[in-house]
């Protein structure tokens, strides 16, 4: 079920279909829950907003619209039966429904993500093209829906500004100027609106449009206001004039110093292993480095700062997925135009970036498969060329290509052994916390949590020698999973003492500037640990499921005994994405599908998680665990 307030109230059903809701009162009442956001309103409250002269039966007109919402909105409920979604609460009335059900509140919380995390502007983009006219469009005349109308306008364009300001910042946004053209023409007043434009027309090459509009804005404000313009605009005026402002053609601009795409990679490589707001900027400088070189036109330099951003990662879903495209396109530009005949160490460093920038997570098509060959490729080179430095680069693409099926955790465990012997013997530091982290989720995956928790330990360590602060973030899930996995054994630790920790992991890793790990990895350990218990499946609306949610959901609804609503949600579940995660989310369709009697499911969920039998589910990322494989393929066997 979907509910949108973006424009005219309305209803869609999971397939797309909409939902007949009634008539005016009936969208009314809806609208009106939905601006709640989950909490009660009372029903005086719903009374007084929807009538400005309440009639003598209005209470009784409530209940009537209430109870046709509730069937509109769930229409396989079984009679007598309590309601999921229109529920009823002390004195008044509640909607249920996950946040990301609701495009106004999908639209909130993105804004908040961006606010936070810039690389979360994709998301910002996608809500903000959500919106299908004013909010609640279709009652012009509630008082409430006005006043929700103006907030809401509000946000929406600090959206528009935020979302065009990170663009700008991260070095793109010369496709920006028609739709700030349009937004300062309809909002004259917003003084940052037009910095934007001049800034997205001075990225276009339009140097003279530029300060053509900063010099509207300043007659405009003086004119009609009688203000001078603010410290923002005159100093980006005085920019574009000294040539200082950065434009399309110019390289990488830093706060007030001018720096070359070599310093700026090199910066971005040390900057990216701080975590937080300094990898989310090193992702950044790393583009615009990458494109200030290839504007350059010399193929020699752009392979080198391509390939110099050998950053060691170890999750098969990335931060920023567009931004990867970005770099896998640039690399295999590069190698298109270098030819066979290029530099073996050139080539290797260009492929290994391939290998290591497409996430297995978020590969479709034939990019799999390329991803691959360039791990392979990068490999031999490297070994040829006997480099233990290059040679750790692509072996660590030959690891993020190595989730394939499940049940690899040791042909993973090979790789990290030989990275950690690599780094150690040549001194490579960070690489040697890699080799540690990978033997870590290796032996978690297997099940060895003694062996697991020394290179956990190892791994500590090393990073309090090498300034890495996000070590200590992973291996603070690595010993929650560790608690979780014990508390199944007599006199181990409690659920809720597992589940503690799971939450105090999850509030370091919330602004550790690693979206691609962190989006749904709290509910699914929390998941995890109900399952081990043998408990149903958590079902708070606000809980956050990412890219976890078509393999949680069948449980979510059985959890609430929406069985018919779990069985289509289960049959049509796809295969899970090739990633640290699939062994778990095949778990969850076992589980499922034993509990809804769905044989093909079983047998899907059967023959894939056959090599694995011998390791725990969700494990494989060191961060969480559903308890051993076994257990499930018991169950989908039976």
């Amino acid at each position: 079920m979907q509910i949108d307030v973006l424009g005219a109230v309305r209803a869609r059903r999971d397939d797309g279909g909409p939902v007949d809701l009634g008539g005016p009162r009936h969208r009314e009442v809806l609208a009106r829950l939905v601006a709640a956001e989950g909490r009660m309103v009372s029903t005086d409250t719903l009374v007084d907003d929807l009538w400005a002269d309440p009639p003598g039966r209005a209470v009784g007109a409530l209940r009537t619209f209430v109870a046709a919402l509730r069937r509109a909105l769930e229409p396989d409920r079984a009679p007598r039966t309590p309601p999921r979604v229109l529920v009823t609460e002390g004195t008044g009335y509640a909607l249920r429904l996950p946040r990301e059900d609701v495009d106004v509140h999908r639209f909130e919380d993105a804004l908040a993500r961006a606010r936070r995390h810039p690389e979360a502007v994709t998301g910002l983009g996608a809500a903000l093209a959500a919106w299908r006219g004013p909010a609640y469009a279709d009652l012009p005349d509630a008082a409430w829906a006005g006043r929700e109308r103006t907030r809401l306008e509000e946000l929406r364009l600090e959206a528009v500004e935020l979302r065009a300001r990170i663009l700008l910042d991260s070095g793109e946004g010369a496709d920006l100027v028609a739709g700030l053209g349009a937004h300062v023409a309809e909002h004259p007043w917003r003084e940052p609106a037009w910095a934007l434009l001049a800034r997205a027309l001075h990225r276009a090459g339009r140097r003279a449009d530029a300060l053509a509009t900063l010099r509207r804005a300043r007659a405009m404000l003086v004119d009609q206001l009688g203000l001078d313009p603010g410290a923002e605009l005159r100093k980006l005026e005085t920019d574009i004039l000294t040539g200082s402002a950065d434009a399309a053609g110019t390289s990488w601009t830093g706060s007030g110093i001018r720096l070359g795409p070599r310093t700026t990679v090199d910066l971005a490589r040390t900057l990216a292993l701080a975590g937080g707001d300094a990898l989310v900027h090193s992702r950044r400088d790393r583009l615009a480095a990458i494109r200030a070189a290839e504007r350059t036109g010399d193929l020699s330099l752009t392979a080198r700062i391509i390939g110099a951003y050998d950053v060691p990662a170890l999750w098969s879903r990335a931060d920023d997925p567009e931004q990867s495209r970005a770099v896998v396109a640039a690399a295999e530009r590069t190698l298109t135009a270098l030819g066979p005949g290029a530099p073996a160490d050139l080539r290797a460093r260009l492929l290994a970036t391939v290998a290591v920038e497409s996430r297995s997570a978020d590969l479709s098509g034939t990019e799999p498969d390329r991803a691959r060959e360039a791990a392979r490729q990068a490999e031999a080179l490297a070994r040829d060329l006997a480099d233990p430095a290059l040679l750790a680069f692509a072996l660590n693409g030959v690891f993020l290509q190595s989730f394939t099926r499940p049940g690899l955790a040791e042909t993973r465990d090979r790789t990290g052994r030989e990275i950690l012997d690599l780094a150690t013997e040549h001194d490579l530091p960070h690489f040697a916390v890699l080799g540690r982290l990978i033997r870590l989720q290796s032996a978690s995956a297997l099940g060895d949590l003694d062996a697991a928790t020394a290179h956990a330990d190892a791994a500590d360590h090393l990073a309090a020698t090498t300034e890495a602060p996000l070590v200590p973030v992973l291996t603070a899930w690595f010993r929650a999973r560790a608690t979780a996995a014990r508390g199944t054994e007599p006199g181990g630790p409690s659920a809720a003492t597992a589940a503690a920790r799971y939450r105090a992991a999850e509030d370091a890793l919330r602004t550790a500037g690693m979206p691609g790990l962190h989006r749904g990895l709290f509910p699914l350990a929390l998941l995890g640990l109900r399952l081990l218990h043998d408990r149903p499946a958590p079902t708070d609306p606000h809980l956050d499921w990412g890219p976890y949610r078509p393999w949680a959901r069948p449980l979510v609804l059985l959890a609430q005994d929406r069985t018919e609503k779990a069985r289509t949600a289960l049959t049509a579940l796809p295969a899970p994405p090739h990633d640290h995660m699939q062994e778990a989310l095949w778990c969850l369709a076992a589980h499922a599908a034993a509990r809804l009697g769905d044989p093909e499911t079983a047998a899907r969920a059967v023959a894939a998680l056959r090599p694995a039998a011998a390791e725990h589910a969700g494990a494989a990322g060191g961060m969480l665990t559903l308890g051993p494989v076994a257990r499930y393929l018991s169950e989908a066997t039976a």
